[in-house]
């Protein structure tokens, strides 16, 4: 659904002032052409699709409107929870040819991947410093990552009650001990298929494709990580794999869970972690404003409100000030990705995926 953040305040203000003295009718004539997205849009507006959650990219975005000393709307589209992503990326492909979508808000980083290597993202300068993470910006200057979770265990504390006996590693998925205790969300939306990507260009092709059979086997499988979250705080499995958003969630909740960031070990990858993105789409129609937008989102006071909200998200920029409470006292080894690679072959590479998870 497309709203423009401002023009929807400013005719319910209207309507309410002037209810008196206007029809029902009219009003109700006047809401439909708000909320159906038929707003007109200057040169100034800005249409963003944003697989963010509606929740934590409105207040950012609406900061923007009223930051600037001109009158601009933002017109948001947000999808919903478990495939966005993939339906904003198959709507930016079938309007390839006619964009409506100036800068893409993705809350991962694969399927933007996906359009970079489909040609349809323009150049930016990105506001960001030379040493920026390389697996956070592309090769080609199209998309930019910041404001990372990261890939964890959620473990329930009844179920397991000592953290000597906590699982440490993403690959204990498969082990027998752990059958029917433990859960991973499908790995064909979001996060998950992203984190199964990069392990394929890891691993190789057939053992990535064996390990995820071997997990369909011996795991509880899900729609998504809330819904592991959720089971491993409910008791319903000892623990899961699951994004550190949904696993604060539970925890700010009260639930007696705990939060492992795996693979910490020498010989093991070190903790996925996977950033929001941004790009700009080539062809956009309002591209000074998509450019500008960009810049303002590319910012530490931006990965700051979203390590500050409930989804305790992780700044990339050194010049962040607001730790996250999702971040242990210890520094994490992070995995080293490169997400170019990993976004290759996507389609016969989810195909394969979709076979086996397909009566799960």
């Amino acid at each position: 659904m497309l709203f423009s953040l401002t023009q929807i305040t400013r005719r319910l203000k209207t309507i309410h002032t002037g209810f008196e003295g206007t029809t029902l009718i009219t009003c109700s004539l006047l809401l439909t052409v708000v909320f159906c997205g038929c707003v007109p849009r200057t040169e100034e507006d800005v249409v963003v699709y944003s697989a963010l959650d509606e929740e934590f990219a409105y207040p950012i975005l609406e900061a923007f409107e009223r930051s600037v000393d001109y009158e601009t709307s933002v017109v948001g589209k947000f999808d919903v929870e478990s495939t966005k992503t993939v339906g904003l990326v198959n709507q930016i492909l079938t309007e390839q040819n006619q964009p409506r979508c100036d800068l893409f808000w993705n809350n991962e980083i694969l399927h933007t991947v996906r359009l970079q290597k489909e040609g349809l993202l323009a150049r930016h300068d990105w506001p960001v410093p030379t040493d920026w993470p390389r697996d956070m910006i592309s090769s080609d200057s199209t998309w930019c990552g910041f404001a990372a979770r990261a890939r964890v265990l959620i473990v329930n504390t009844k179920l397991i009650d000592s953290s000597e006996q906590f699982p440490q590693s993403v690959a204990e998925l498969l082990d027998e001990k752990w059958k029917d205790n433990c859960a991973m969300a499908r790995p064909l939306f979001g996060t998950t298929a992203t984190h199964w990507a990069v392990l394929r260009d890891r691993l190789g092709r057939e053992v990535a494709l064996e390990q995820l059979q071997t997990i369909a086997d011996n795991a509880l499988i899900l729609s998504g990580n809330k819904q592991v979250a959720q089971a491993v705080s409910a008791g319903r499995v000892a623990w899961g794999l699951t994004d550190t958003d949904d696993a604060m969630i539970e925890k700010e909740l009260g639930y007696p869970v705990e939060i492992v960031f795996p693979d910490q070990q020498p010989d093991q990858p070190g903790t996925l972690r996977i950033p929001n993105t941004l790009a700009i789409l080539k062809n956009a129609p309002h591209p000074v404003a998509a450019h500008r937008l960009a810049n303002y989102l590319m910012t530490p006071q931006t990965e700051d409100r979203l390590a500050m909200g409930p989804s305790s998200q992780m700044p990339i920029s050194k010049e962040s000030k607001f730790p996250p409470a999702v971040l242990p006292d210890t520094p994490i080894r992070w995995m080293k990705v490169d997400f170019e690679t990993a976004a290759e072959n996507w389609d016969s590479w989810a195909a394969d995926v979709a076979q086996i998870y397909a009566q799960q």
